[in-house]
Parts: structure tokens; sequence; C-alpha cells
């Protein structure tokens, strides 16, 4: 049974969603470029309710851009698309706990130390022509993290869907999964009932 996260929520309805299909974290996108963003604004008002654990996803941020959003939004945990030191500077300066993403081809692209950090998203490596350094459905070498001895906590992410999460939960190894695109019946728009398929497929 592993641990689920459901990213890009955008719509009430899909934080219901994954609410009540026991999600154990949600996703907030504050990167303008992705079909998934939503302002400090609309992240508060969607996840008011706040029974589960909420995760910011920043791209590159400095430390205003992440103040606006927790100014207004209670978020749990930082997932950062940002080199170590700048993750490391954000976490004590925010006092939250950091998750970095990482953009893996090969075994020896896997982070081999904690960094400081409190966990890593482990995904392929986006595509050339990428607009975005994550969301791009493209999935990695699941068996290359299999024999891999983790340095911190971790979650596999990269073109995961109801009908493949089973089988890469078990090809690597991996205790934690995260989706997006996979449970979207177009761009940015979120499906209850992939949300509830993609859930019930990793907790199996």
């Amino acid at each position: 049974m592993a641990l689920v996260k459901i990213c890009g929520i955008n719509t009430v309805d899909a934080y219901r969603a994954a609410v009540g299909a026991g999600a154990d974290w949600v996703g907030f996108v504050f990167f303008p470029p992705s079909p998934r963003y939503v302002t400090a604004a609309q992240a508060h008002a969607i996840g008011a309710e706040g029974v589960v654990t909420r995760v910011g996803l920043f791209v590159d941020p400095d430390e205003a851009t992440i103040a606006a959003v927790t100014d207004e939004v209670k978020l749990d945990i930082l997932q950062l698309y940002a080199p170590a030191n700048t993750c490391r500077a954000l976490r004590a300066r925010f006092g939250l706990p950091v998750w970095r993403a990482v953009g893996v081809a090969i075994a020896a692209d896997l982070p081999t130390g904690d960094e400081g950090l409190d966990g890593f998203i482990i995904e392929s490596r986006p595509p050339p022509d990428a607009a975005r350094p994550g969301g791009n459905a493209t999935a990695l070498d699941w068996s290359i993290t299999k024999s891999w001895r983790a340095p911190a906590p971790w979650l596999l992410a990269g073109g995961l869907t109801p009908d493949n999460v089973a089988r890469a939960i078990a090809a690597s190894g991996a205790g934690a999964v995260d989706v997006s695109s996979g449970v979207e019946d177009t761009p940015g728009q979120k499906s209850a009932a992939l949300i509830r398929e993609f859930i019930a497929a990793a907790k199996f």
C-alpha cells in the first residue's frame, strides 16, 4: 500500500475527490506556465477545509514568491524545482519541510545524500522541448530505483496512471507516488473518477 499525492489540484471538486478517496497529500501548483496553476487566493478557497496535508509546488522561486503564497494559504510542505542550496535556504527561511524534485535518466542521477532536505520527488528528466520541469506525463525506467538506497523519503512521479501505478510501485520499490496529468481528462482538468481509480490502484 503506497502513499499518494494528487498534484495540480485546481478545483474544489478535485480537492474533495482526492480527500474522499484517501489521498495522503494534495498539491497546489504556483507556477504560472502550468495548466494547473492556481493563485494563492484560489488555493486558499479550494483547500479551506484543510483536512489533508497540503504541498505547494514552486519552480525556481525566491523568498518573496513563496511568502506571498504562505501569507494567504497554509502549506505544510514545499515542493521545489530548484538547486539544493536554494532549497536549504528556503527551508530555513520558512520553517517548512522541503521536497526537492529531481529529474533522472540513469541510476547515477539519483541522490546519494539527503542534501539537508526532507525528501525527493523522483521523476524523469523533462523532454528537451518541455516548457515545464515536471508534469509532462513522461515515465522514467522504474527499475533504476529498485536497488537504490534512498537517503530520504521519496515519491515516484512522472507518467503514472490508474492503469500502470501498481506495476510502477512493484518495479520501482516506491512507497509513495505523485500524479497529476495521469488523473486528468484534458490538461489541467482533473477527473474525480480517475483520482479514485488511481488511489485505489496505488493502495492495493
